[in-house]
């Protein structure tokens, strides 16, 4: 890497390294475009090249990658959904046992058929509750059929079509999406007359299909493909109309009361039972001029997979929620010690790749002598995240949310900041001149060019000669913050390793 100095413009230097000369630029445009010359001695692919050709619009923000097309596969439990996406994976990713219901998450993995690249959701299956709370049968398929553009429709041929497949046929037609209906445990052809009654659901050809041993596979992906889009249309966000918060944290924590008090006027249910809100609900709120999408989620009780009934349902919601926002607002009680289901909420948004802000609601509530004690326990549970605003408020009596409006435009802002790429190889060479990345194996990995490929969230890119350790990323990671803020941004870092031509 080399480092900015000043003097002329291009100013070799007297000791060589390995890989060339050594070279100072006071211009970060020269920096850069010498940078990208030497590039050119390494091996570069198609997809480097296309990120260090892609161009940046007058607002700074990257060209979207377009959004891979998902596919949906849903069913009842143990009609082999997770089979079918190991199959069509080809390898064992999806968790598979004869026991129903092994599958509670909705899952994405990144597949790939006759050259096709698209997103394959695995996700849980549902029968008629036995309780008779039948407006929660197909609600883990809503979810799922909501974020796709096509839907693998799984059904046991052997047994055949039954209630609960019959309600979620009554789902796909309402939603418009295409729908491939797959005939699974067709495992020869004896067992293809059993997939022709299943032309009684209504939802077309049935493809007669072994899960297990692979029969029939490519023909209904085949079909899949004529129907899949060439770019999602749910894989976006869309940066057009008001920006959107999601309100997430455990149960009774206080999320309707704040949305009430922001929006000023009774919005949502409030109740001193936990878990009263179970679906997101949007509201649009407008504060100091600026309107704001505000979604009031389900409480997150622990981990989905542990969850049942109404709450498993409820937690893939409020997944979906955070996916569809910008900005999470995580509320904590302070109140009470930080707990494990705090933690994995505000892992959830990280993960996402959502702005953050973290809310202490209740604070009016704490002594005065106990806050100095307070700050310093929330200073060392925080210490994964320091970088996200932190406000104090109440939401019962509106207290201090004036500061949460400017922290959720902090990080909005950090969200969508861009460094130009002159600057930032700038920063990286100096960083790199003063602290080197240690040696592996008698070999110091040299970064030879650094790009930002996109924002929300700024995501970099870095060309190097080795692998860089985690550590060393989280280094550097640490110092883009203090040199350009990103207060409240996640900050994504990818390295490629590039070895250099061999010359002919």
């Amino acid at each position: 890497m080399t480092t900015p100095a000043d003097g002329p413009e291009t100013t070799p230097a007297d000791t060589p390294s390995d890989d060339g000369p050594v070279v100072t630029y006071v211009d970060d445009a020269a920096r850069e475009r010498a940078l990208r010359a030497g590039l050119e001695e390494f091996e570069l692919d198609e997809a480097d090249r296309a990120l260090l050709e892609s161009e940046w619009d007058d607002d700074g923000l990257a060209p979207a990658e377009p959004a891979l097309p998902v596919l949906a596969v849903i069913g009842r439990p143990n009609v082999g959904k997770s089979t079918l996406v190991n199959r069509i994976l080809g390898r064992r990713e999806a968790v598979v046992e004869d026991t129903p219901g092994v599958t509670r998450d909705r899952v994405s993995y990144p597949a790939e058929w006759s050259g096709t690249d698209f997103t394959l959701v695995d996700t849980g299956g549902w029968e008629v509750d036995v309780a008779g709370i039948e407006s929660k049968v197909a609600s883990q398929a809503e979810v799922a059929i909501s974020l796709a553009d096509a839907v693998v429709f799984v059904v046991d041929a052997q047994v055949g079509a039954t209630a609960s497949d019959e309600r979620v046929v009554e789902l796909l037609r309402r939603s418009g999406k295409p729908v491939i209906l797959c005939a699974n445990k067709v495992d020869g052809p004896s067992g293809e007359a059993d997939a022709a009654y299943l032309w009684s659901l209504g939802l077309g050809e049935p493809m007669p299909v072994s899960a297990l041993h692979g029969r029939g596979l490519g023909e209904m992906l085949d079909a899949v493909l004529d129907v899949l889009p060439e770019h999602s249309a749910h894989g976006e966000l869309l940066p057009e109309g008001p920006r959107r918060v999601a309100l997430v944290g455990r149960p009774n924590v206080g999320k309707s009361s704040l949305l009430n008090k922001l929006a000023g006027a009774e919005r949502v249910v409030v109740d001193e039972v936990a878990g009263t809100t179970r679906d997101p609900v949007d509201e649009l709120v407008e504060i100091k001029g600026m309107p704001y999408w505000f979604v009031d989620t389900a409480g997150i009780r622990r981990r989905v997979h542990q969850t049942s009934g109404a709450d498993f349902y409820a937690s893939l919601r409020t997944q979906a929620a955070i996916e569809k926002a910008e900005v999470a607002v995580v509320l904590v009680d302070a109140s009470v010690p930080l707990t494990e289901q705090d933690t994995r909420v505000i892992t959830q948004v990280v993960d996402a790749g959502r702005a953050l802000v973290i809310a202490y609601n209740k604070w009016d509530l704490m002594d005065e002598d106990r806050r100095p004690f307070l700050e310093r326990e929330i200073e060392k549970d925080l210490v994964q995240v320091t970088w996200a605003p932190r406000v104090n408020v109440s939401a019962r009596t509106g207290w201090h949310t004036d500061k949460l409006v400017r922290a959720l435009e902090t990080s909005l802002e950090s969200w969508d900041t861009r460094i130009p790429t002159g600057r930032l190889n700038g920063f990286l060479g100096e960083l790199v001149a003063a602290h080197p990345h240690p040696l592996r194996g008698g070999k110091q990995p040299r970064i030879l060019f650094a790009t930002q490929a996109s924002t929300r969230p700024p995501r970099f890119v870095v060309f190097a000669t080795g692998f860089i350790e985690a550590g060393y990323r989280r280094f550097i990671e640490r110092r883009l913050r203090e040199e350009f803020g990103f207060e409240g941004s996640p900050i994504r870092i990818s390295v490629r390793v590039r070895e250099k031509r061999r010359r002919r």
